[in-house]
């Protein structure tokens, strides 16, 4: 309903006036006239004018209803109309500005550890995960990722467990994982100066660079990628005035910026065999943190298992032949800047960090892992794309496995929930679902 009739009807009445003296007078049908005072329908501009003259009333003020009106019919979300309208006049304030003003707020506004692309990533199930390990486990107070990935199950850990265990076998991730919640002093101006400094390189004033020669136009624009090697250049040289935790926020920050304009699918195994679109690199700081309770590793899974004990063991290895470090590798080059020799047209560092998990060991080595760490639950993060028609998708390690496996340490519950997978175009799923196994061992130590 229209306020803006009932104030035209108030005003009419106040004149002692009938509806057919206004028609005979503004040339308005009666019916609209009713229409628009029963706030029925929003009167034209015109039509406020021509019943202000006659009401001898302020139009300008007639018109702001008028609009207020239009603009609240529009609304489609009521709970954020305040905040709407907030935005809408700084809109007209700051007319062909406010675009550039919101873009430097953009900018300002720091990464999030789930904004990075990355396979198999569990930023979209986190929640669900976590209430279902709230609901099923008790008396956690040690929890443990040992395949962090994207670390987005760690991030929700650490806010609630007293220690938090991450590991994760790739240099990139180590460092990320180092640069968003590693201990250690860091300057927040510290890291704005170098941000500031690395945002105003012009690329026509830089040398061609390790990353430049390989990388140029094929992963990234060439003139972005010589700013992406000059970067990591003074990343490095710079490494001894920086702390720990400052040269890890650095990296970091790099990582997720140049993630955001690679030319590729999501990951590194090609690039896109098209003209790039040229965009310059303006980098975001990430949201950094600091906790003294997490501890870092870049260990081999198994191996670590061994050495520590937890009271929640949280596992998402991968299980199909997709190697993480091969798909990542041009991280891994620049976060190692070795720069090493590079093969084949993807443009690869010989191969190293090789998971267990991607191959006929698969079931042993998952096996070896549950059995030998001392914890008293395992929760296990599963997709069925055991289906897949795609050798390279095709999981090593079964579902039944995996359940027989469990079930052998103890009671084993399985949930699950439809989820939409990684799919770089070539291999269909249907209805893909990621499954949860929760086990409570017999005892807490090793069967």
């Amino acid at each position: 309903m229209y306020a803006i009739g009932q104030i035209l009807r108030v005003l009419r009445e106040e004149r002692e006036m009938q509806l057919s003296n206004v028609q005979e007078i503004s040339g308005i049908e009666m019916t609209l006239l009713s229409k628009i005072e029963t706030g029925k329908r929003l009167p034209t501009i015109e039509q406020v004018q021509k019943l202000a003259r006659i009401y001898d009333f302020d139009d300008k003020t007639l018109l702001i209803q008028r609009e207020s009106d239009q603009i609240l019919v529009n609304v489609k979300s009521p709970d954020i109309a305040v905040e709407a309208l907030r935005v809408a006049t700084d809109k007209l304030n700051f007319g062909e500005k406010y675009l550039q003003r919101f873009q430097e707020e953009i900018y300002r506004a720091p990464l999030a550890l789930e904004s990075r692309r990355y396979i198999g990533s569990k930023s979209k199930l986190s929640d669900w995960i976590m209430e279902i390990i709230d609901s099923e486990t008790e008396g956690v107070q040690i929890f443990c990722d040992i395949f962090a990935g994207t670390g987005t199950i760690a991030n929700h850990a650490i806010k609630k467990y007293d220690r938090v265990i991450i590991n994760d076998f790739l240099y990139a991730n180590h460092v990320i994982y180092k640069a968003f919640f590693g201990s250690g002093e860091w300057s927040k101006q510290v890291i704005s100066k170098h941000i500031a400094s690395y945002n105003s390189i012009d690329p026509d004033t830089l040398e061609d660079n390790f990353f430049s020669i390989n990388f140029g136009d094929k992963y990234y624009d060439y003139k972005v990628s010589k700013v992406i090697g000059f970067i990591r250049d003074d990343i490095e040289a710079k490494k001894n005035i920086l702390t720990e935790k400052e040269y890890n926020i650095l990296l970091a920050t790099l990582i997720y910026n140049i993630d955001k304009i690679a030319n590729t699918v999501g990951h590194f195994e090609a690039y896109i065999k098209k003209p790039i679109k040229s965009q310059p690199l303006i980098l975001r700081p990430i949201d950094a943190c600091s906790f003294e309770h997490v501890e870092i590793y870049r260990e081999d899974s198994n191996e670590l298992a061994k050495k520590i004990s937890c009271d929640l063991l949280y596992i998402d290895p991968p299980y199909n032949s997709r190697q993480y470090c091969r798909f990542y590798h041009l991280y891994e080059t620049l976060v190692k800047w070795n720069k090493p020799k590079l093969f084949g047209v993807a443009l690869k560092p010989a191969p190293e960090n090789m998971s267990k998990y991607c191959s006929i060991k698969a079931v042993d080595a998952f096996r070896d892992l549950v059995t030998s760490i001392e914890t008293k639950y395992i929760v296990v993060s599963y997709n069925n794309t055991y289906n897949s028609k795609s050798n390279s998708s095709e999981n090593k390690i079964r579902l039944e496995e995996i359940k027989s496996i469990l079930e052998e340490l103890g009671e084993t519950n399985i949930f699950d929930k439809s989820h939409r997978c990684f799919n770089a175009g070539k291999t269909e799923f249907d209805d893909h679902r990621e499954l949860l196994f929760v086990t409570k061992k017999h005892g807490k130590k090793n069967i």
